[in-house]
């Protein structure tokens, strides 16, 4: 099932973090896409910029997620939150490379981890998806044409 998201900008900022990063759509590479880019710092116990939207829950029939991506050869994490989420840390993560030509990437919802939570991810209770530039002090750059369910 092909989403069309609405991408959303958030960053370390919002627990005073210093990254700095923008959210644009265009033509990337000969591709429309959503863009993030920015300076990820580790600074004041920050590390993030992030694009990620919401979506109505039921994905229990399918497998897992794909994603179109172009990127700068760094490493960007797949997050998902489910309703069984209460805390902002709390996500299914699963971690990718995003190369300096158009690839796709298939995610099987079996590959994520949870992480500082005990709960088992439940695809009927997917709620939100982002895409993540995390934990290092890099340039972004990362692009998304297509996602869907699979």
């Amino acid at each position: 099932m092909q989403l069309t998201p609405d991408w959303q900008y958030v960053s370390d900022g919002v627990m005073g973090g210093l990254s700095q990063g923008r959210l644009d759509h265009g033509i990337i590479a000969g591709r429309q896409a959503a863009r993030l880019s920015g300076a990820v710092s580790t600074a004041n116990n920050g590390g993030f910029i992030q694009m990620a939207f919401d979506l109505d829950p039921g994905a229990e029939t399918y497998r897992g997620i794909g994603i179109e991506v172009y990127g700068n050869s760094a490493r960007y994490d797949l997050r998902l939150r489910t309703h069984d989420l209460t805390r902002p840390w709390q996500s299914f993560r699963r971690s990718f490379v995003a190369g300096p030509a158009w690839q796709q990437v298939d995610l099987p919802f079996e590959t994520f981890e949870a992480h500082r939570i005990e709960a088992k991810f439940d695809p009927a209770r997917l709620r939100r998806i982002g895409i993540l530039a995390i934990g290092a002090d890099f340039e972004a750059d990362i692009a998304s044409a297509g996602l869907w369910l699979y």
